[in-house]
């Protein structure tokens, strides 16, 4: 198992930028798949991003493709999201997760088998 710790959220202004960072511990990080998800009140979790193992490749849902930016640092064990030009809509709690299945075109989250706690992202209008 890998443990997933994520960080960076906070209460921006729409237009703000944001940087949110997932550490992972006891698994190397280079080992999943990795992905950002989020949550907003009484919604489902949806996807938002994946990046492949070494980085080469990237996903994004439609709503923040542009926008948000999916990267890695294996040697540091951490994934991060850039979160540029946030929308009220992006509220959400944010999750990184990861994955052992290989890179696939179509990210579903049940796929994903280890969970980060979340950091909320506010944005307010």
């Amino acid at each position: 198992q890998v443990q997933l710790v994520e960080s960076g959220g906070g209460l921006v202004q729409a237009g703000d930028s944001l940087r949110l960072s997932c550490a992972a511990s006891g698994r190397t990080l280079s080992t999943y798949v990795m992905g950002w998800f989020r949550q907003a009140p009484g919604k489902e979790r949806e996807f938002a991003a994946a990046i492949s193992r070494t980085g080469g490749s990237t996903q994004y849902a439609d709503s923040v493709k542009g926008r948000f930016t999916i990267s890695r640092d294996n040697a540091k064990n951490t994934v991060y999201l850039q979160m540029n030009n946030l929308k009220p809509e992006d509220t959400a709690v944010y999750h990184c997760a990861a994955t052992s299945a290989v890179w696939s075109n179509n990210i579903n989250r049940r796929t994903f088998h280890s969970w980060g706690q979340g950091t909320q992202v506010t944005v307010s209008s």
